[in-house]
């Protein structure tokens, strides 16, 4: 079996309604029906409009607002911090490379879930209290 043999189960597909070719096929306004918005092409009227009737997207209630101003961060455990060798400076580059933060990460966080075996200098846009003691608990140090 290979791709270019591959045929739809007999009976499952249709062939296409021919349409404007005269009066014998759905000719002259091709099913269309007569004058009006709906005979032309692009005709009919945008989506959600409701026959004048306020629409649903108008009358349901706004909900909430976009800070414009939020910063969101990449969240990283001291937990995940192990994966690094001792002595090594981690920064989100480094973070990114280890597969730990997505590339596309503007700002990084460090946490203090679980343990951290290894001195590190951890340098991040911000780090918990909690998580800055574990690592210098470690022997490491932070950056911020």
């Amino acid at each position: 079996m290979a791709l270019e043999n591959l045929k739809p189960t007999p009976g499952s597909t249709h062939s296409k309604k021919v349409l404007g070719r005269g009066y014998g096929a759905h000719g002259k306004t091709s099913g269309r029906g007569q004058k009006g918005q709906g005979s032309r092409a692009g005709g009919g009227p945008r989506l959600g409009f409701a026959g004048g009737q306020t629409p649903l997207y108008k009358r349901l209630a706004k909900r909430g607002f976009t800070h414009v101003f939020k910063k969101e961060y990449a969240i990283v455990n001291v937990s995940m911090l192990n994966v690094f060798e001792a002595g090594s400076t981690v920064d989100k580059e480094a973070l990114v490379n280890a597969g730990l933060v997505d590339k596309d990460a503007k700002l990084v966080k460090v946490l203090a879930n679980g343990e951290l075996n290894v001195a590190l200098t951890v340098k991040a846009d911000k780090v918990s209290e909690n998580a800055k003691a574990k690592i210098e608990a470690a022997g490491g140090k932070v950056e911020e």
